[in-house]
């Protein structure tokens, strides 16, 4: 092997971690080891913390994206023993410990791979060209600028066709990520739409929600799943279960009940998928294409690489498919690697996730919780997914800022970031 050298990384007399990655789990991981005797380099391709849950927000008018997005180094400012870059990890070498960067070799001791997860379109190339998914900040901004342009489109137009086709939404998975958002368009349209696009009138914004499964939030109780199907009903929002998506070519989503959609705006949210650098062995990757780890996270296979977050798949008997990918697990293993690295590796416990909940919301004062055995659904379940999200944002300035942008949507309905800042072209196949 040639010498490897480091980039831009101090000598340290402390054993290296290289965490791949600044979502939840990352993160999470950095704060718990902070000023230990380590020396952490956390590399991510963005220089900025996204808060995903609240994507659905900024793509439909409602947060600007500097509320719920944050640059790492603020974050993580004060660490004497952290080292953040700007950049995209290409491959690992395991054998060698190093990872390759688009600037360059990094050496570690120990590898953290707290990638994330991404779309996943199941192989449907068209679908994945014509449509916008949910993962990052950047595609809650198409979401945003597409509808906002379509609409303009519409409206400017003098033939019903296209008005009709410019006006109609169709977001595909009925998960948590679907529902809040397709909750969020209905609002919009009862409260915005007519009032700034008066011309308009006969062609109201029409709302689809495509589910291949046979409910709304599956992974939520079955009360959930029944209140949450009711409230979208009422707000108009036509949804499709046991339906699946079988194409989409920019202008015509087809159905697997061999219904079409007429639509310029296809917003997908039905599926994701571990997303992680070359170098990792075939066997270690599972459905999903997630990392298998033990239970220490630590990657099958290796002695000293784990992985954390949506990436990792542990099979448990409680969790026998692996744990859900929510933000409370990244953030529970982060805590928990951090913890047992400290430890000497004979004292390391098992990770097990503590279930706090599931929330959802479906527009103001209609949403569900379900915390232990209780269900709780509209305005109290509200009051309790408006807490738990704004204290989980990062920063007072940012929950003070979102906090008084709810305050004043609240009162008002309104939705005062309907901008069109960086418009959105659909990539050509």
């Amino acid at each position: 092997m040639e010498e490897v050298k480091d980039v831009y990384i101090p000598e340290s007399k402390h054993p290296r971690i290289v965490v791949i990655g600044a979502g939840f789990a990352g993160i999470r991981l950095v704060k718990a080891l902070k000023n230990s005797p380590f020396q952490l380099v956390i590399l991510d391709k963005n220089n900025f913390h996204q808060f995903q849950p609240l994507l659905y927000q900024v793509a439909t008018s409602g947060l600007e994206p500097d509320s719920i997005v944050f640059p790492v180094r603020k974050v993580l400012r004060g660490y004497k023993n952290l080292i953040f870059r700007m950049a995209e990890v290409i491959s690992i070498k395991a054998k060698d410990k190093y990872v390759e960067t688009d600037i360059g070799a990094i050496t570690y001791d120990y590898l953290v791979l707290a990638t994330g997860s991404t779309n996943n379109f199941y192989g449907m190339t068209d679908v994945e060209t014509n449509s916008i998914g949910l993962k990052s900040i950047q595609e809650a901004l198409d979401v945003r600028s597409n509808m906002l342009q379509n609409i303009e489109k519409a409206a400017q137009s003098n033939d019903p066709a296209i008005k009709k086709k410019n006006t109609t939404l169709v977001i595909v998975g009925a998960g948590p990520a679907g529902v809040e958002m397709a909750g969020a368009f209905a609002e919009f349209r009862k409260y915005i739409y007519k009032k700034d696009y008066p011309e308009l009138v006969n062609f109201p914004l029409t709302i689809h929600l495509v589910e291949a499964g046979d409910e709304v939030l599956s992974s939520m109780t079955k009360k959930s799943s029944e209140d949450t199907l009711r409230d979208l009903e009422n707000l108009k929002v036509k949804v499709y279960l046991n339906t699946a998506v079988n194409s989409y070519d920019g202008n015509k989503v087809t159905l697997s009940n061999e219904e079409t959609i007429l639509t310029t705006s296809l917003i997908w949210t039905a599926g994701v998928k571990g997303q992680y650098p070359e170098g990792i062995q075939p066997d270690a990757i599972v459905k999903g294409n997630r990392i298998m780890v033990n239970e220490f996270n630590m990657v099958l296979g290796t002695d000293n690489v784990f992985a954390i977050g949506d990436i990792a798949f542990m099979k448990t008997d409680a969790y026998p498919n692996g744990h859900p990918m929510v933000a409370p697990t990244a953030i529970q293993q982060g805590e928990h690697l951090a913890k047992n690295l400290i430890l000497d590796k004979a004292n390391w416990k098992p990770f097990k996730y503590f279930d706090k909940g599931s929330l959802a919301t479906i527009g103001k004062k209609r949403a569900v919780a379900d915390i232990g055995k209780f269900h709780f659904r509209g305005m109290f379940a509200w009051f309790i997914w408006s807490t738990v999200h704004l204290m989980s944002i990062s920063g007072f300035k940012n929950k003070l800022r979102v906090g008084l942008n709810w305050l004043n949507s609240y009162f008002s309905y309104d939705k005062g970031n309907r901008l069109i800042i960086r418009k959105y072209k659909r990539l050509k196949a």
